[in-house]
């Protein structure tokens, strides 16, 4: 029959736990874990090897150099990618630039650089462009609205 008295724990499952510095009879018993002399050795030395441990931990954190700014980065087109993308007179905008495979993400800002030149007229709205860029733009006979 089944009682409170005749429950015992299955075999295995409960296990003593270790009594440290109990002479050198217990297995680590000669140091305890305390290494060899001095003061952190002696009772009531320093602040207790928990302490210790928790310092090392502190000390070993890495720290990185530098910050990761949450500023979005710029999604960089070339006026040579207009030039061989588009044909006179296209309008162009993230979803196009998208759609066209020019940039990864229409959340991100977009900028224009004066790389390359161009001589199709074109009218781009919703992206940012580089001064030496939107003079391109223009003298081709471009629009560029922001």
């Amino acid at each position: 029959m089944l009682n409170l008295h005749s429950l015992y724990p299955s075999i295995g499952s409960k296990k003593k736990s270790k009594r440290v510095g109990r002479g050198d009879g217990s297995g680590s018993g000669t140091y305890s874990g305390r290494g060899l002399k001095g003061q952190r050795s002696r009772s009531g030395g320093k602040s207790g090897l928990k302490l210790r441990g928790l310092k090392q931990m502190i000390l070993s954190t890495p720290k990185l150099p530098g910050f990761k700014s949450k500023q979005p980065k710029n999604q960089v087109i070339k006026l040579s990618q207009l030039e061989k993308v588009f044909k006179t007179g296209d309008e162009v905008n993230k979803t196009i630039l998208k759609e066209k495979g020019l940039i990864q993400d229409i959340n991100l800002p977009v900028k224009i650089l004066n790389n390359g030149e161009l001589e199709k007229k074109l009218v781009i709205s919703g992206v940012l462009a580089s001064k030496a860029a939107k003079k391109k733009i223009e003298a081709a006979g471009g629009e560029l609205k922001e």
